[in-house]
């Protein structure tokens, strides 16, 4: 008797599979000691706090295995994230009422935004590590946010700030033209 097919989710409209994780960024990857890394989280938060690499490893660890898909139209399927949800590293600053969306920077040139809500989702994820080993430089390392849900864009690698904000800030690609939804399954590519 021959085993069932495993299930395999379809993709988001317009999206093509790709076999492995493409190495795109803006500017030039930015290179980050690991032990003068600092996560700093402020805003609209009871208590601003700053994490070191350590301090976030020592949190729950979490792994998802999730769909990576691109506003330019590739997935990458079946990838495995390891880290901490940002919900959790989000409760122990305790935001404030008035903060409705989440801006996360990599301290450079490239930053991104979230509404609060999405930004809750169990499997948004501060990666450390992905398909078993440490995040390289190329793919954000040391930490890099991941939101499944969401296009790519939304994943800024190099993470180093966090900021609880009340108004949509409008991350690098929004203020050019790229819908700040980045739904996959609603083709929310462009403005």
């Amino acid at each position: 008797m021959s085993r069932p097919a495993p299930y395999v989710s379809p993709l988001p409209p317009g999206q093509r599979v790709v076999e492995r994780l493409p190495v795109q960024h803006v500017g030039a990857p930015l290179e980050v000691r690991a032990e003068l890394y600092r996560l700093s989280l402020s805003g609209l938060v009871v208590a601003a706090r700053e994490f070191s690499l350590d301090e976030l490893r020592r949190l729950a660890a979490t792994e998802i295995e999730a769909d990576f898909h691109a506003g330019s139209g590739w997935s990458v399927r079946n990838l495995r994230w390891r880290g901490v949800r940002l919900a959790d590293v989000l409760r122990l600053a305790q935001p404030q009422p008035a903060a409705q969306f989440v801006r996360l920077w990599d301290g450079a040139l490239y930053d991104a935004s979230l509404p609060l809500a999405d930004a809750l989702a169990p499997d948004v994820l501060l990666a450390l590590e992905l398909d078993g080993a440490p995040l390289t430089r190329e793919h954000g390392a040391p930490l890099r946010l991941i939101a499944p849900a969401k296009y790519g864009y939304k994943s800024v690698k190099w993470l180093r700030s966090i900021e609880l904000v009340a108004d949509d800030p409008q991350g690098f690609w929004e203020r050019r033209g790229v819908h700040a939804g980045a739904d996959p399954w609603r083709e929310e590519r462009f403005a």
